[in-house]
């Protein structure tokens, strides 16, 4: 199901528990995750609450930003207690790319995953700095849901540390 289809059938469902059943297809979640937080930034408000709601229900801790400015705070903030990123690529006045470079500087390890409508190629130099994935927009639950559980296994090695080499 893509997210544009699931967001039009949650509104029409009603609440939280209701939306959970629907994305994950009637089945509870594990609680495996419970203890793994993303950071989920968006400028869609929108897409940012149905993100929000997607992961809540496969048992994800979730912090949200509607700003590469407000993300780069929170992540000064509170980089240690954060597992992986979900991020924009086009965060107007900022680029994706700049709120990658930031977070890097904050943590080299941070693990990253563009989710974007972004028409144009994720740029290559983005995945040498070591980004870890990519998402276009619309882009199935599944997709979504494995991405983040792949990119939360990955063990964290910044690109420029010796044993990444």
């Amino acid at each position: 199901m893509r997210f544009l289809e699931a967001m039009a059938a949650r509104s029409n469902g009603g609440g939280t528990m209701a939306g959970c059943m629907l994305f994950m297809g009637g089945m509870s979640s594990s609680g495996s995750s419970q203890q793994h937080c993303i950071l989920a930034i968006d400028d869609e408000e929108t897409f940012l609450a149905f993100l929000t709601e997607v992961l809540e229900c496969y048992g994800y801790r979730v912090i949200t930003a509607s700003s590469g400015d407000e993300a780069i705070q929170i992540y000064e903030e509170r980089w240690r207690e954060i597992d992986m990123v979900l991020l924009d690529f086009l965060l107007p006045p900022l680029t994706g790319k700049f709120v990658f470079d930031e977070l890097q500087r904050v943590n080299p390890d941070v693990r990253v995953v563009l989710v974007t409508g972004y028409e144009k190629p994720v740029p290559f130099a983005m995945f040498q700095k070591g980004l870890l994935g990519s998402l276009k927009k619309p882009c199935s639950l599944g997709d979504l849901v494995q991405k983040v559980e792949d990119v939360i296994d990955t063990p964290a090695v910044s690109p420029t540390s010796p044993s990444a080499a």
